[in-house]
């Protein structure tokens, strides 16, 4: 693969770098287009895929700006490669997705099964979502957790296909940047099937691919902050810079930025290529847990400032925490790479 942005990505990338160098809220990337980049053409967007989805996340990610780009952009991604522009150009709001369930790994697939509702009752007292079939069209029962962002409209995976609900009821999560998350609380809340069994599997992976590249952005910002810092400030009357220690540990997280970006960069290019992408896309994962190590030397290499609040550091390192809970942690990839190799 090339892994060189194309003229529209380069363009993609300065759109956004701009717009959130403003201090981009989610109204300012919204006129802009940048909400809309994975919209099909035919329903007023861009129609551009995974890897332009992954230009504008590292983006945001590089400032480590509280917007609902992640969810939004993964969101209308599969519902338009799963549901069609028609049902986009139907969108009454800003969408989100549901794929966490609680005490399960991000890789395990739905355990559910639809069933019809005189049985639906048998199936309530499920720990994850299931679909059970009901007069004009389907209920969902279960749970989603870590939903980001809540929306009028959800996308929620279950065992037999992806699913929309709309106005679900949920119950407010804490996250560690302090942006809204919830738990999904489905008491056969009616819902529409979007697509079947094999959409499941593609929302885990466009999922993946949106939090890996936020979390490469957030990973080279951070980086680019402390390098900043250590050439400026001064101990011994010399910069931190030019002390073996230091360089050493920037290095560290240079090659973790590194190995973040070429994991996730190959991984939204297979993805969008229709190439299998699995391997990359948990190899990809596993750094963004990693990137939690690289922020903690990023912190270090501050000193007392870096524990600072109000410095825009700290927003880094929650971030980086954010998205490493979203993905599962490092054991969860290490075992999913276990398993596919």
């Amino acid at each position: 693969m090339d892994f060189n942005l194309d003229e529209t990505q380069q363009d993609l990338k300065k759109l956004a770098a701009e717009v959130l160098a403003r201090e981009g809220d989610e109204d300012r990337l919204r006129q802009a287009g940048l909400m809309d980049v994975c919209v099909p053409e035919e329903a007023g967007g861009a129609g551009l895929g995974p890897v332009e989805m992954a230009v504008v996340l590292r983006e945001v990610g590089a400032r480590a700006a509280m917007v609902p780009a992640l969810p939004t952009l993964a969101a209308t991604l599969l519902l338009a490669r799963h549901g069609g522009p028609d049902r986009l150009r139907r969108r009454t709001g800003r969408l989100t997705l549901a794929l966490r369930e609680p005490a399960r790994a991000l890789a395990d697939p739905p355990t559910t099964t639809a069933t019809a509702t005189a049985t639906a009752t048998a199936t309530a007292t499920s720990a994850s979502a299931s679909a059970s079939a009901s007069e004009g069209g389907w209920a969902l029962t279960g749970r989603k957790v870590s939903v980001p962002y809540p929306a009028a409209e959800v996308l929620v995976t279950a065992g037999e296909g992806l699913f929309l609900v709309t106005e679900p009821a949920t119950a407010a999560e804490f996250t560690s940047t302090g942006e809204p998350s919830a738990t999904l609380v489905l008491d056969g809340t009616p819902a529409e099937r979007v697509a079947g069994q094999e959409a499941v599997a593609d929302a885990r992976r466009i999922f993946m691919a949106a939090v890996t590249a936020q979390a490469s952005g957030v990973l080279a910002g951070a980086l680019e902050l402390t390098t900043a810092y250590i050439r400026q400030r001064k101990q011994f009357g010399r910069a931190l810079a030019e002390f073996q220690a230091v360089t050493m540990q920037i290095a560290d997280v240079y090659i973790a930025a590194r190995a973040l970006d070429v994991a996730m960069w190959s991984a939204v290019w297979r993805l969008g290529e229709g190439l299998p992408a699995e391997e990359d896309l948990a190899l990809a994962a596993y750094h963004v847990s990693e990137a939690s190590k690289a922020l903690y030397t990023c912190q270090h290499l501050h000193g007392g400032l870096g524990l600072d609040v109000t410095y825009p550091l700290h927003r880094y390192f929650a971030q980086a925490r954010h998205l490493s809970q979203l993905l599962g942690g490092a054991d969860a990839q290490l075992d999913l790479i276990g398993a596919l190799v």
